[in-house]
C-alpha cells in the first residue's frame, strides 16, 4: 500500500488510493488543530484539484472549537492573510481553470473578506473512526482530519454535490 509520503511524490493518486491512505491514518483530537495551518493541495483527480491552489488559498485557522477561519488567502503581500466567508464562495459551481483565480479574490476581497469566525470543530464519525472535523456554518461541508504527524493532517472535505472527498493537507504554522 502506498504511504502518505508516496502518494506526495507521486502528485496524484486515485480517491480510492487516498481514501486508504486516509483510513491508515490515526484520528486526532480538535485540540490538536489549534493555531495556523498551511495548506496544500493533495490530488485525487477530484474536480476541485488545482483551484484552491490558484486562489491563492492560504489555509485554516484553529483557535478554539466554536471559532474557526475555514479560508485563509493570500493578499497582495505574502504577509496579508485575511479569512473569507465560505458562505460567499459557489463550490458547487464548475469553474474552468484559466481564469486569473488568485486576481479575482483579490479584487474581491472587501465583498468576500469577513472577520467573524465561519466554522466550528467537533468529533465526528467518518469512515468507522471518529477524529476532529470542521464543520461549515453556512455550507453543507465537513472537513474531516487524520494526523500525519504532530504537525501535518490529511483532510478530507466531505461535500453535498460531489463523489469523492476533496483531499488536502494542512501544516502547522504557529500554535
Amino acid at each position: 500500500m502506498l504511504t502518505f509520503d508516496d502518494a506526495l511524490h507521486l502528485g496524484c493518486v486515485s480517491p480510492e488510493v487516498a481514501l486508504r491512505i486516509f483510513d491508515a491514518l490515526p484520528p486526532l483530537d480538535t485540540t490538536a488543530l489549534r493555531g495556523t495551518w498551511r495548506g496544500a493541495e493533495f490530488p485525487t483527480g477530484h474536480p476541485m484539484d488545482g483551484l484552491l491552489s490558484a486562489t491563492g488559498w492560504y489555509g485554516k485557522a484553529f483557535h478554539d472549537d466554536e471559532s474557526v477561519h475555514p479560508l485563509l488567502f493570500r493578499g497582495a503581500h505574502a504577509e496579508d492573510i485575511f479569512p473569507i466567508d465560505p458562505a460567499r464562495v459557489p463550490f458547487s459551481v464548475r469553474v474552468p481553470r484559466h481564469l486569473p483565480y488568485r486576481a479575482l479574490i483579490t479584487a474581491a476581497r472587501p465583498l468576500l473578506q469577513t472577520p467573524r469566525y465561519t466554522a466550528r470543530l467537533r468529533m465526528t464519525l467518518y469512515r468507522g473512526r471518529v477524529s476532529a472535523t470542521m464543520i461549515y456554518d453556512r455550507q453543507p461541508i465537513h472537513d474531516v482530519f487524520r494526523r500525519v504527524n504532530d504537525r501535518t493532517v490529511l483532510g478530507a472535505m466531505d461535500a453535498r454535490g460531489f463523489a469523492a472527498p476533496y483531499f488536502f493537507v494542512l501544516r502547522q504554522e504557529r500554535p
